[in-house]
């Protein structure tokens, strides 16, 4: 199957228009972190080198610090998520009091489809009881439409404002609704660059689960994946990624222009023997479209 830029996703998911994702600019989140796991927040510009395909790009965009980011929560109400459904305020409510103030936020409720929800009549909300409101707009019921999800989000973070661009899935990780699969998706994801986070609600009985989708979507997009077991648990890995998110490089570069559509493998590393050992995570790369 050939994997379809967003210009070639068709119309009928949700009220979305198809979207072409077009820009000069590779932005690339950048986490750095000691072997402790702690940030390292006091990097400069010339710490960092980038290579797409090997080759050394020069950075034309270095952002350090807490930088507002555009996010999109998709939330799971298919019927297997029903008992599960506390728990998804928990982590919506917990990430929105954790993240910037000057976050943009929007939420996408998913079951047998995808949509967009109401945030005041507004496209972004930086306000928590906007979106519980919009996570409490539907009950759980229904087949799990997780891929038709991500294509909405997507395509309503090209509306966003901000540099950096997160989704946040909420869910069991089963998909048995979608128009996509997961290469279609991934390709999407890609050259939109943003990054996704999953966090998987899971119970014993295993219905309708999957949590292997929602790791492997995360790690393809230089994102992380948390598997609570408690209410507690669910809070902290809300904070855990709204944490992730503030404590953040951005990183910018105008790639040469492709000839044909591909996927562009990028490479980061840091420079700075004096702090031993570190660990770099951001994006494997981004699919690339002639313009």
């Amino acid at each position: 199957m050939v994997q379809p830029s967003p210009a070639g996703m068709p119309a009928d998911v949700g009220d979305q228009p198809p979207i072409s994702v077009r820009s000069n600019l590779v932005v690339l989140p950048v986490n750095v972190t000691d072997g402790q796991g702690n940030f390292i927040a006091d990097l400069g510009k010339d710490n960092f080198r980038v290579y797409e395909e090997k080759r050394a790009q020069t950075l034309t965009l270095f952002q350090q610090g807490d930088s507002p980011v555009s996010v999109g929560l998709l939330v799971d109400h298919s019927g297997s998520m029903e008992p599960k459904l506390a728990n998804v305020v928990t982590a919506v409510t917990a990430f929105a009091h954790s993240g910037n103030p000057e976050d943009e936020m929007f939420v996408v409720d998913f079951n047998d489809s995808a949509v967009v929800e109401s945030v005041g009549e507004k496209p972004f909300t930086s306000d928590a009881v906007d979106l519980e409101k919009a996570i409490t707009a539907i009950s759980a019921r229904g087949r799990t439409a997780l891929y038709d999800a991500v294509a909405q989000g997507l395509g309503h973070l090209q509306l966003a404002h901000r540099q950096k661009k997160a989704l946040i899935i909420i869910s069991d990780g089963g998909d048995n609704g979608s128009r996509y699969d997961y290469a279609q998706i991934l390709a999407y994801a890609r050259e939109s660059q943003v990054v996704i986070y999953s966090i998987g609600l899971l119970d014993e009985s295993g219905k309708e689960e999957n949590p292997k989708i929602l790791k492997q979507l995360s790690k393809d997009t230089g994102g992380l994946s948390f598997f609570p077991e408690s209410s507690e648990s669910v809070l902290k890995a809300s904070v855990r990624i709204a944490k992730d998110l503030r404590e953040q490089y951005v990183l910018g570069f105008v790639p040469e222009a492709p000839s044909t559509s591909s996927f562009r493998k990028i490479q980061v590393s840091v420079i700075a023997p004096q702090r031993g050992a570190l660990h770099v995570r951001t994006r494997p790369g981004y699919y690339s479209s002639p313009n």
